[in-house]
């Protein structure tokens, strides 16, 4: 069970970064749009840096482009942001939202939430929501898989966070995919200081590598995990070899070599081992189950890449700890080992 717990734990956080980058990913395709423009010095995954929404015309200007739509996103604490859109832009490039309750945005504190923040959260369409000190009214629920989760007038976000006449990002829609890297070379002769994607070069980029420090952070925690696996296997193994001294006396008195006993104590080791990595993965089901129904923003994907490393470093942990309580267990005299009580 420790074992289990311990490739649990980091089959589990190596599944929700990729599950929550993953969602990112699907929710920024989602959106329909051909072309990407950023901020300069805005990164991959980053809401910091924005720009002025009067590039907006400038957009709708160039050759190709059909239609054009600004966004701000506000960070709110944790994982959750607001995004503040023009809804009209943002149904021309997207095709507009798929409504499961309420409707459209009719007044200014009006919000739009997707199924899947409502069911966290226990909302209705019609009801009213406090979020960092304002209300908001939930004007409708909407199918998840467009951008994000929680969507406001821009205007109004623009002047309650102070960011007016700001966007973090606009998103331009083509009349011809295939002209895409054309209008791209275009934007990027006129802007040359602003990051300018496709969609999909965008998508590709989104992964653990791109947000700053996690990878160490999961390793971080991974060595944690690997440790805890190490001491619980070696005091399980030194107390397993406290309690079988007189067996292995007798062992030994029966002709027993060191390479014997150690081999035993190894063998059992790499059972418990290798039967923890598979209660570990089957584990992981369970915490994504978990995770869906306590905290469904939140998204584990479950990585099979990772069940033989997970799988590695449990085993290989585990026979580091069965290793010092072996050689004590090969090293015991026999006639002390068979007078021990």
């Amino acid at each position: 069970m420790a074992i289990g717990v311990q490739v649990t734990m980091v089959l589990t956080l190596v599944g929700v970064s990729r599950g929550m980058l993953r969602d990112v990913a699907q929710r920024s395709r989602g959106v329909g749009a051909d072309v990407l423009v950023r901020a300069p010095g805005s990164s991959l995954i980053g809401f910091s840096a924005n720009f002025s929404e009067k590039f907006i015309p400038f957009f709708r200007k160039q050759p190709h482009v059909v239609a054009v739509a600004g966004a701000l996103v506000q960070p709110i604490g944790g994982i959750d942001s607001i995004t503040g859109i023009n809804l009209k832009d943002f149904d021309s490039v997207t095709g507009g939202f798929r409504y499961l309750q309420g409707g459209p945005f009719q007044a200014p504190n009006d919000m739009l939430i997707d199924n899947i923040y409502a069911e966290q959260h226990k909302l209705r369409a019609g009801q009213s929501y406090v979020l960092n000190n304002h209300t908001w009214h939930i004007a409708g629920v909407v199918e998840q898989g467009k951008l994000s989760r929680m969507f406001v007038d821009l205007a109004v976000l623009q002047d309650l966070y102070s960011n007016t006449g700001n966007i973090t990002a606009a998103y331009l829609k083509l009349d011809n995919p295939a002209n895409t890297q054309a209008v791209i070379d275009e934007l990027k002769r006129k802007l040359p200081d602003y990051k300018i994607y496709s969609m999909e070069e965008f998508v590709s980029l989104i992964s653990v590598d791109s947000v700053p420090m996690l990878r160490q952070f999961i390793w971080v925690i991974i060595t944690i995990g690997v440790l805890i696996g190490f001491i619980v296997v070696f005091l399980s193994m030194y107390t397993s070899v406290l309690e079988r001294t007189r067996e292995i006396g007798i062992l030994k008195a029966l002709g027993a070599s060191p390479a014997y006993v150690i081999g035993i104590l190894l063998r059992e080791t790499a059972v418990l081992a290798v039967a923890g990595t598979l209660l570990g993965i089957v584990l992981t089901y369970g915490t994504k189950w978990l995770i869906d129904t306590a905290v469904p923003t939140l998204r584990q994907a479950i990585v099979p890449e990772w069940w033989p490393i997970a799988g590695g470093l449990a085993i290989g942990g585990a026979m580091l700890g069965a290793a010092y309580p072996g050689l004590k267990a090969a090293k015991q005299d026999p006639i002390e080992a068979l007078a021990y009580d």
